[in-house]
């Protein structure tokens, strides 16, 4: 092998030069050696930190996808709540990705970027092309193009417009008068607002959680004064244009063989006092889809200053099917008042679970722990046969579910009896039992649901909703909320973008829509 060449210059600056050059290597060596060694212990821990976050994703990834008898809370969750701690564990390993990626890359050079789902093609799209530098070697040389990269990011421009409209006038010389077009029909007439600005300001307050008074800074940002009060004005205009179609659908909703009701709480201004009282919003929820039929899903909302059952009865005035509800004794009013020609009540298993699974999860009884685990067989049942006929529906429920519901009835009552009446246990139990009825309705009716989680979504929302907004403002203010979300939230349940519907059915009311089309404006008839 022949020996590396050795020799040497003879030249002493020279060689001082040669010597100071291999110093500076050598740092800058052990200068990458530090980074390398550092970046590894970062990777390392950053690692660490990642499973962390991850196991704590899975869990909650079981909980809000998971099978029943995986989920961490009650059948239904609380899905807001969760997805809140979803979305900030994500950000975490987003942030520590970044960092960890942003020392490999300047390690092993630009990465290619990762290939990802396209935006939608009715965005626009506003193009920019990139040349490269022309190099002295290039000049005077045709360039030949020989292909090209193309990139696309999500760019968003909140701006607001003002619309100038303006109407000539004409006179006609050797004639008298003058004419002019009439000025454009507007739900606030001679108003600042657009259909489309009420309609933002509607979807972010009722829809998205947006308080008035957040609305407002966000709007000053842009040196765009809207008042608060001057909104909840056009608000409670909005509500009163609007409430002939929500009260349609309150109509369709009480047209079905099934409606679910729930009911939450709605703070509201005490006249005169300054200080609030509790009014409740009572939801009506109908989708029939889940039995086979293919009409719409909507939900109406109705505004009380009680919790009575005769507002139920009120509401529901003229209505003669099933209606699926929680345990809340109010309903019972309905079928006592109607006797043998009212309302057939149906039970929710879900209610009846999240108090049997307080005490699975405390780990403080076997029987709470076997009750869960029996009724989670019960879900799985019905996920195989949602969509389905009735007739199919039951058949399937009396194969699978019949001997499991009589097992779990027979489990409580030998319980109870050698339990004390006191407990929590106990407590469940009789929640259950006095209920037997109504929860073993389902086993018969295939139209019945094994819960009341289509209104319990439908009224959550509006729980966001209100706690970002700490109250209704008055008893119109509680209407007006109920008339607006009863349309948003019928929208978004038809998959219809609350926006464009609502902003296109206030042009169509500013411009006299007729009384008897109310139909043609449904959210579920949507046109944009």
């Amino acid at each position: 092998m022949t020996p590396p060449d050795l020799s040497l210059p003879n030249d002493v600056e020279t060689l001082k030069a040669m010597v100071l050059a291999m110093a500076k290597k050598a740092a800058r060596a052990d200068a990458l050696e530090s980074e390398v060694a550092d970046l590894k212990a970062r990777n390392a821990d950053a690692d660490a930190r990642i499973e962390r976050l991850t196991q704590i994703l899975k869990a909650f990834d079981r909980a809000r996808f998971g099978r029943r008898s995986e989920k961490l809370g009650s059948a239904s969750g609380d899905d807001e709540q969760q997805a809140f701690v979803f979305e900030e564990i994500e950000s975490g390993i987003a942030a520590i990705k970044a960092q960890v990626s942003k020392g490999r890359e300047q390690a092993d050079g630009a990465r290619a970027p990762r290939r990802r789902k396209g935006f939608a093609p009715h965005l626009e799209r506003i193009e920019t092309i990139v040349e490269p530098e022309e190099l002295a070697e290039h000049a005077g040389k045709q360039k030949v193009l020989i292909g090209e990269d193309v990139s696309e990011r999500l760019d968003v421009v909140p701006k607001f417009r003002v619309i100038v409209t303006r109407r000539p006038k004409y006179a006609f010389k050797n004639a008298d008068g003058v004419i002019q077009a009439p000025a454009p029909a507007h739900i606030i007439e001679g108003g600042v607002p657009t259909e489309a600005l009420l309609a933002q300001i509607a979807v972010a307050k009722y829809a998205d959680g947006l308080p008035l008074y957040r609305q407002e800074a966000i709007y000053a940002r842009d040196k765009v004064e809207l008042d608060r009060q001057l909104m909840a004005q056009w608000m409670g205009k909005l509500g009163f244009e609007l409430e002939i179609v929500a009260d349609y659908v309150f109509s369709e909703v009480k047209e079905a063989e099934r409606v679910f009701a729930d009911e939450t709480t709605l703070p509201t201004l005490a006249p005169g006092s300054g200080s609030t009282k509790t009014a409740y919003l009572w939801a009506y929820a109908r989708d029939d889809r889940t039995f086979g039929c293919s009409g719409p899903p909507m939900v109406a909302y109705r505004f009380e200053d009680s919790r009575s059952g005769e507002c139920a009865v009120r509401h529901l005035n003229g209505y003669r099917g099933i209606l699926q509800v929680d345990g809340y004794a109010a309903y019972n009013k309905l079928a006592r008042d109607r006797g043998n020609d009212g309302i057939t009540l149906a039970g929710c298993w879900s209610h009846s679970r999240r108090k049997f699974y307080e005490l699975h999860v405390a780990g403080s009884s076997e029987v709470a722990t076997a009750t869960v685990e029996r009724m989670a067989r019960l879900w799985q049942v019905e996920k195989s046969v949602r969509g389905q006929n009735p007739d199919t529906r039951v058949a399937a429920r009396q194969q699978a579910s019949a001997a499991v519901v009589a097992d779990l009835f027979d489990l409580w009552q030998q319980t109870l009896r050698r339990i004390s009446g006191k407990s929590k246990l106990a407590e469940a139990i009789r929640y259950a039992v006095s209920r037997r009825a109504i929860f073993e309705r389902f086993l018969t009716d295939g139209r019945i649901e094994l819960d009341s989680n289509i209104v319990e979504r439908a009224i959550r929302p509006q729980t966001i909703t209100r706690k970002n907004s700490l109250f209704a403002g008055s008893d119109g203010g509680g209407r007006t909320w109920a008339t607006i979300a009863t349309l948003l939230q019928t929208a978004k349940m038809n998959n219809v973008d609350p926006f464009a519907w609502l902003a296109l059915t206030l042009q169509r009311i500013a411009n006299g829509w007729p009384s008897g089309e109310i139909d043609a404006l449904m959210p579920w008839n949507d046109a944009t």
